[in-house]
């Protein structure tokens, strides 16, 4: 267990530097530790930390369904009269695009357990990676040319970053905030390269959640299209029926590529194998500037199916942004400021967690290896 003054700096981050709690106002924390998805003693961290604080918590715990409704009339009404709700549970995740959560507002944490709480993914400056997420979505927007390539053989292209004018995900706040805006993928075209397994995003869970696969599985798009599969025979039947499956199930277009983006923060390390527990690993890992992902099966972020690429350069005009899986910020215009003025975060750049759930092989793996 990390000691408890990290512990505490690394709450005060989420409580204040977050979701902007101070003294006497009221906080709903929900709690989902009896699956193992969230790790024991994360809720009560959170609870002490905000006492110290002089905050008014409560929490509650909210049990784990895969095909989830609107909250209940009494959980509901206790959201209302929150000023914050904190969800360390997946349940965030999944009631985010409904119509009852936007006036809430809530935070839902994706540092799942106190280690991550206590580490730099916890504790370095709040306010670092909102001004960090607005330089980079500038950069992408700004940039005429951006390609995307990997050691595995990923390798696409195309224009700046079309954002929509109207952001999607905006009812929720991220904890700590470790992607940039999706980039949509019209107007890009290529191959994606991906090893492991296909997974789910954790918007919808179905059975199977997940699709091991032997080698390497190369994705051809052209748009928003997924054109091919290409790769180990097996491995291409099998994905192709796993698109299938999932697209029928919710009733969505199979072959539709919604978007991509990668992480950028530099203290997110996630320490075991995926294989483990790949649905864990897909919820805690992707912050890390190590891994970029795409929003796949379904025309919308972010999609039913996550394609995840390892170690990816980002090319923005030419100008590797992110370099074999390493992000440097100094490199787009406004990057060294943002450095300069949040020491804790230069501190995380300078020494990033290579540590991303990968096998001793060096790649993803649905296995543990």
């Amino acid at each position: 267990m990390p000691g408890e003054v990290a512990l505490f700096e690394g709450a005060r981050n989420m409580l204040v530097n977050c979701a902007g709690l101070a003294p006497g106002r009221r906080l709903l924390l929900l709690c989902e530790e009896a699956t193992g998805y969230y790790g024991a003693g994360l809720g009560d961290a959170v609870l002490r930390a905000a006492g110290r604080l002089g905050i008014d918590a409560e929490r509650r715990e909210v049990g784990f369904a895969p095909e989830v409704a609107d909250p209940g009339a009494d959980l509901a009404q206790a959201m209302r009269q929150a000023d914050r709700v904190l969800f360390l549970a997946r349940l965030g995740d999944q009631i985010r695009f409904r119509p009852m959560v936007a006036p809430v507002n809530p935070v839902v944490s994706y540092a799942i357990d106190a280690p991550m709480l206590a580490s730099g993914f916890g504790r370095a400056h709040h306010g670092a990676f909102l001004a960090l997420k607005d330089c980079l979505d500038r950069a992408l927007s700004r940039a005429r040319h951006i390609r995307v390539t990997c050691p595995l053989g990923t390798d696409l292209d195309g224009p700046g970053a079309a954002f929509p004018a109207a952001q999607g995900d905006v009812t929720i706040t991220r904890f700590p905030l470790s992607v940039f805006t999706p980039v949509p993928a019209a107007g890009f075209r290529g191959v994606i390269a991906q090893a492991g397994f296909l997974t789910g995003t954790g918007s919808h869970y179905y059975a199977p959640y997940s699709l091991g696969l032997r080698d390497v599985l190369r994705v051809e798009f052209d748009g928003n299209r997924i054109t091919g599969f290409h790769g180990d025979r097996t491995d291409v039947a099998a994905a192709r029926a796993h698109y299938d499956h999932v697209a029928g199930l919710l009733g969505i277009a199979a072959d539709h590529l919604h978007s991509w983006h990668a992480g950028i923060h530099p203290g997110c390390a996630y320490t075991s194998q995926a294989g483990e527990n790949i649905e864990r690993w897909s919820g805690a890992a992707f912050g890390n500037p190590r891994i970029l992902h795409f929003h796949s099966c379904g025309a919308y972020a972010p999609g039913e199916i996550s394609l995840n690429v390892v170690d990816p350069t980002i090319r923005l005009d030419g100008v590797a942004v992110w370099d074999e899986g390493r992000l440097c910020p100094e490199r787009v215009a406004g990057g060294a400021a943002i450095l300069a003025r949040y020491p804790c975060a230069a501190a995380l750049f300078a020494n990033p967690s290579r540590e991303v759930g990968l096998a001793p092989s060096g790649r993803l793996s649905a296995r543990v290896e």
